[in-house]
């Protein structure tokens, strides 16, 4: 397992709770103990424009700081792809996230699709041919089913429900049937039971990466990367990402 951050992540880029200071700097903390950390390369014009509209290019654009680190996210999520498409599983620590941005819109702290961006990338190289992109973050990745809504080689994955036990049985169940040439992870920690969802322990998380470890080395030869969306307590996202990657 492989990381991409940067530290410009770090900066105050615009006054959401995803940007909140001090929201990272402990997951980094943790992580950078335990696993190499990689520099990644900002997303290009051209990356964004596979999925996002010249308009709204040019919406975020306006805003520097923001479009800035808004182009280094996507860019970290390209480079873990990149990474999980050569068998190296990798995890993005950045901001913003990017699972409610649509082609042409964007909501909830987030501006460009850090995941669609990644996986449409290696579809349009023709890198591969099929997506799974789990989304466990406890808000529905809107912005990523609207953009692939109609495309037949992306199987996007959320479920909202009330317990653990049934989320995690619901998770397995589902995916059993489901074959992938890479399996995207749209990660989001604000179900944990120290956030805002009230749901996921550690063990929950731990359970939740164990199983999609395993799908991707029997099924996507292991190629398996993820992005930080949602989790929004400093200390209890560190601690659900690290029960998540063991």
């Amino acid at each position: 397992m492989i990381f991409y951050f940067h530290p410009d992540f770090l900066k105050h880029y615009a006054y959401d709770p995803a940007a909140e200071p001090g929201r990272l700097e402990p997951a980094l903390e943790a992580i950078e103990a335990k696993y190499p950390i990689f520099t990644p390369n900002p997303a290009t014009k051209e990356d964004i424009l596979l999925v996002h509209s010249q308009r709204h290019w040019n919406n975020i654009a306006k805003d520097s700081l923001l479009h800035h680190t808004a182009l280094l996210a996507a860019g970290s999520v390209i480079d873990a792809a990149d990474s999980a498409f050569k068998g190296e599983q990798a995890f993005a620590l950045c901001r913003p996230p990017g699972h409610h941005a649509s082609a042409d819109s964007c909501w909830g702290f987030c501006y460009y699709n850090n995941i669609a961006v990644a996986v449409s990338r290696l579809l349009e190289r023709k890198l591969i041919n099929t997506a799974l992109i789990v989304d466990i973050d406890l808000h529905y990745g809107d912005g990523t089913a609207n953009i692939f809504q109609a495309n037949n080689a992306v199987t996007f994955w959320h479920l909202r429900t009330g317990n653990s036990k049934d989320y995690i049985k619901a998770m397995e169940n589902d995916l059993s049937t489901i074959n992938a040439d890479i399996v995207a992870v749209s990660a989001g920690f604000d179900r944990g039971l120290d956030d805002w969802g009230g749901m996921l322990s550690e063990a929950d998380y731990q359970r939740i990466g164990s199983f999609l470890g395993s799908f991707a080395r029997q099924k996507s030869k292991n190629r398996l990367f993820a992005a930080l969306e949602g989790g929004y307590n400093p200390q209890a996202l560190a601690h659900n990402i690290l029960a998540f990657l063991e």
